[in-house]
C-alpha cells in the first residue's frame, strides 16, 4: 500500500469511527449501551521491548506510565485501566503483526510503544490504518511527525534528529573543526547522525567520515582503530542500552578516552552508569538530552522520590518519557470524562495539553512532537550532570513538514 493510501485509509477510518460515535451519543435509546461501555475497563496496549538490548528501557517506560496512572488513584475519570503487554523483541520484522494483534486481536483502546525506530515504523502501518489512539514514549522515527503524521498519533519523547541537533550546535559554537560519526546502521542511528551533521556543518564544521555498524552488533574494535587513525577533533555517536555500555568501556580500553573527545545523544550515558565499569569509562563525556540529573524543580524532585519508592530504582529519561505518556493520556481522558470513544474531543485535548514534566514544562507541536528544552550534560561520577541548556523550546524537525488533515 502506498503512503498516500495509508494516509487516506487511516483518515477515512478515523472519520468514520468519530461520526459513528457522535451519532450513537445523539440517540437516547443508546444510553444504556453507552453506560455499559463506560463501565468496562480501558485497555492500554504496551508494545515494548522486554528482552534483548533494550529490555531495561522497556521496563522503565512501563514503570513511568504506570506511576502516572497510580498518581490518579489507578483509574482515570472513574475508568479502571487494564494493561495488555507484548514483547516486541526490538524486531522490525514482527512489528506490524504484533501491533495488529494488540489492536484487532486484543482490542486495546490505546497503543503505547515503542523503543526501536524500525519497530515504530511497522507499528505505524496498523496505527494509521485503524485510527487507534497511539502514544510513542521513546522511538524518535522522524517520519512519525513529518511525512506520516496523523491526528491519532502523539509522541512524548523526541524526534531522533531533535536530540542530536543541539550537540552539533554546541560543537560548532566551540569552533570544533572536524568530527567522525559512528552509530548502529538503522533509522534511529541514521537520523541522529543527520541531525548532528545539520547543525555542525551549518556552523562551519566538517565531517571526516561516517562510520556504521549493524544493529545490534557491539564488536567495535575495528571501528575504534579507524577512529584512532583518523585523529578527529571530536567523535559523535548514537548508542543506547547495553550497546552503549560496551561502547564506552571499549572506547576507554582502546586508549581513546582523554585523547579524542567523545560526544553523543544523551542515550549514550543514560540509565547505564550503574553498570560495572561504565561510570569510569564515561567520566567527562558530554551529551545532549531533554532530561538530566540534578534538575532541581519541585516536579522532578517529587517524581524521583515517588519512582524510587515504587520501584526501588532511580528513574532515567526512559522512565520520564513513559511517565509523560501517562500524563498525556490522563489529560485526554479527563477532558472527555473517561469517554475514550469520544476521540475527536480527546485528541483536541491532548493537542492542547501542556505537560508539567520532570524534564520541564513542554507542549505539543502541530505535528504532535514535543517542543522542549534540550540540556547539555556531563558525566560526573554516576550522574549526567546538567551544565547548561543547549537549545530552548526546540521544534525540530520543523512542524511544517507535517501535513495534518
Amino acid at each position: 500500500m502506498t503512503e498516500a493510501k495509508f494516509r487516506s485509509s487511516g483518515r477515512r477510518k478515523f472519520l468514520q469511527d468519530t461520526a459513528a460515535l457522535g451519532g450513537a451519543a445523539a440517540l437516547g435509546g443508546f444510553a444504556p449501551a453507552i453506560a455499559r461501555a463506560q463501565a468496562r475497563k480501558v485497555r492500554v496496549g504496551l508494545m515494548l521491548p522486554y528482552s534483548g538490548t533494550y529490555t531495561q528501557l522497556g521496563i522503565a517506560i512501563e514503570n513511568g506510565f504506570r506511576l502516572a496512572i497510580a498518581e490518579n488513584g489507578g483509574n482515570i475519570a472513574g475508568r479502571e485501566i487494564e494493561y495488555v503487554k507484548l514483547d516486541d523483541e526490538s524486531n522490525p520484522a514482527k512489528a506490524t503483526d504484533n501491533a495488529n494483534k494488540l489492536v484487532t486481536g486484543d482490542k486495546v483502546d490505546i497503543l503505547v510503544g515503542t523503543v526501536h525506530s524500525g519497530v515504530q515504523a511497522g507499528m505505524l502501518k496498523i496505527v494509521r490504518e485503524t485510527g487507534v489512539l497511539h502514544i510513542g514514549p521513546n522511538a524518535g522515527l522522524n517520519a512519525m511527525t513529518t511525512a506520516l503524521c496523523a491526528p491519532n498519533m502523539f509522541r512524548t519523547s523526541f524526534a531522533n534528529s531533535q536530540v542530536s541537533y543541539p550537540m552539533g550546535k554546541v560543537l560548532a559554537e566551540r569552533r570544533v573543526k572536524n568530527a567522525v560519526t559512528l552509530t548502529w546502521k538503522y533509522s534511529a542511528g541514521e537520523e541522529s547522525v543527520n541531525g548532528f551533521k545539520d547543525a555542525f556543518t551549518k556552523g562551519g564544521g566538517k565531517i571526516m567520515r561516517d562510520l556504521w555498524i549493524p544493529f545490534p552488533n557491539v564488536e567495535f574494535q575495528s571501528l575504534l582503530t579507524e577512529i584512532a587513525s583518523l585523529k578527529p577533533e571530536a567523535v559523535y555517536v548514537f548508542f543506547a542500552g547495553g550497546g552503549a555500555a560496551k561502547f564506552l568501556r571499549d572506547y576507554q580500553a582502546a586508549g581513546l578516552k582523554g585523547k579524542i573527545p567523545l560526544y553523543g545523544a544523551g542515550f549514550l550515558t543514560d540509565g547505564i552508569l550503574e553498570a560495572a565499569g561504565v561510570a569510569e569509562a564515561a567520566e567527562g563525556v558530554e551529551t545532549t538530552l531533554h532530561y538530566g540529573d540534578g534538575i532541581d524543580t519541585a516536579k522532578n524532585n517529587a517524581f524521583r522520590l515517588s519512582y524510587a519508592k515504587a520501584y526501588k530504582l532511580q528513574p532515567d529519561v526512559y522512565a520520564v518519557q513513559g511517565y509523560d505518556a501517562g500524563l498525556l493520556f490522563v489529560a485526554g481522558m479527563k477532558a472527555v470524562k473517561g469517554d475514550i470513544g469520544n476521540r475527536k474531543a480527546m485528541i483536541a485535548a491532548m493537542e492542547k495539553a501542556e505537560i508539567d514534566s520532570p524534564r520541564g514544562r513542554w507542549r505539543m507541536s502541530k505535528a504532535h512532537n514535543p517542543v522542549q528544552d534540550f540540556y547539555l550534560r556531563k558525566v560526573v561520577g554516576k550522574e549526567n550532570k546538567v551544565i547548561g541548556v543547549a537549545a530552548k523550546s526546540l521544534d525540530y524537525p520543523p512542524a511544517s513538514l507535517c501535513k495534518m488533515a
